[in-house]
């Protein structure tokens, strides 16, 4: 009997130290990253299908982000435009980020990480056709997804 009221106090301890602290596990940084060197931007429901904005970002993976702009910059696509809004904006994170936590940052050293365009919600609409009939139209649309990071040899 004696046990058990011990147990029960022991619990009951554990309970009052632990109440009302709201306590959260640590953040770790991934192996590997420093702190502030990679930041991301999104763009999404972009009426353009998927299918030709990843023409335009297959081009730019990998490269400079000066490269990447200027490559933007010149071509006649009309994905390149939002791409490079994108970019832009994945850029401006980055510089954000490295005045938060007071880092310095070397805007040339940035480069295109990791650049994807998914898939987004279809617009479903209708067109009428020969006899009262009626044809199903998609009006697709993109999500952009830009992540630079700053090269670790310069």
């Amino acid at each position: 009997m004696a046990a058990a009221k011990k147990s029960a106090a022991k619990k009951s301890a554990a309970k009052t130290t632990t109440r009302g602290t709201n306590r959260t596990p640590p953040k770790r940084a991934k192996a590997g990253a420093r702190a502030g060197t990679e930041a991301r931007a999104l763009m999404r429901g972009t009426r353009q299908s998927p299918y030709k904005m990843r023409l335009v970002i297959d081009q730019i993976r990998g490269k400079d982000v000066n490269e990447a702009l200027a490559l933007l910059t010149f071509s006649k696509k009309h994905a390149a435009v939002q791409i490079s809004k994108t970019l832009k904006s994945a850029v401006a994170n980055a510089e954000q980020a490295a005045r938060a936590t007071n880092a310095g940052l070397d805007v040339d050293a940035l480069y295109v990480k990791h650049a994807v365009i998914n898939e987004g919600p279809k617009l479903k609409r209708f067109m009428p056709a020969a006899q009262g009939r009626a044809t199903p139209i998609q009006k697709r649309t993109s999500h952009v997804e830009i992540v630079v990071a700053e090269r670790e040899g310069r």
